[in-house]
């Protein structure tokens, strides 16, 4: 008896003793070959579908649309005092452009409003007032958060059934995808009219965006404001 017990003690000690620390290196190593495998198929996943969007939208992108649409919805971007940033000016200024030349009968500024001490909106329809857009064509949607928000609410909070989206073009293949897959007819006009510094680093964090959204058309996420 004191034999068996001899030997069940050494196998405890043997299965619970102390891993060398060859075992311990080995163990790291293919955790961190299995993490790193795994962070490189994700990456590669957005990137694919990066590109799956953009390639969807690339034939809706144009300088000169033609036929009519409901309504030029504007996305917002930075404000500095009360002074819209190059790239938002350059939207704005695309945007009253096709105004005026006939393409809509409507123009939605869409962008953050929803605080008293940051108003991208607010700047954006004195912009188009003074520009000569008449007030009561100008529609404003302080609840345009993100582009998917400002697109579903383009739909469902203003009725609108087709649109002429207006942005930068690194933001627009996204900005067409979330509308034509919500049941709008839509064309993007890309509002480039100068250079912009830091531009890598958006087209960098845009590929991200096309990932995240495309993710919410595909589970029909509601805007974070419905109304």
């Amino acid at each position: 008896m004191k034999e068996y017990w001899s030997k069940f003690v050494e196998l405890l000690r043997e299965r619970f003793k102390k891993p060398s620390r060859e075992t311990v290196v080995t163990v790291l190593t293919r955790t961190a070959l299995v993490l790193c495998t795994a962070v490189l198929l994700f990456a590669v996943g957005v990137f694919a579908v990066s590109c799956s969007v953009k390639a969807y939208s690339a034939d809706k992108i144009t300088d000169a649309p033609s036929g009519k649409y409901d309504c030029i919805v504007v996305f917002g971007a930075k404000v500095r005092d009360g002074v819209p940033s190059d790239m938002l000016e350059d939207r704005l200024e695309t945007g009253i452009d096709l105004y005026f030349a006939g393409i809509a009968p409507k123009i939605l500024m869409s962008g953050d409003g929803e605080h008293d001490d940051y108003d991208e909106v607010s700047v954006m329809v004195q912009y188009a007032i003074d520009a000569g857009v008449p007030r009561e064509d100008i529609l404003e949607d302080p609840y345009g958060l993100s582009t998917y928000d400002s697109i579903v609410r383009a739909k469902k909070v203003f009725k609108m059934r087709s649109i002429v989206a207006v942005t930068q073009e690194y933001h627009l293949s996204r900005a067409i995808y979330i509308a034509d897959k919500n049941g709008i007819r839509v064309c993007g006009v890309p509002s480039d009219l100068r250079s912009y510094g830091g531009q890598f680093l958006r087209d960098v964090r845009e590929i991200a965006a096309r990932f995240k959204d495309f993710y919410y058309v595909q589970l029909g996420k509601a805007p974070s404001y419905t109304e």
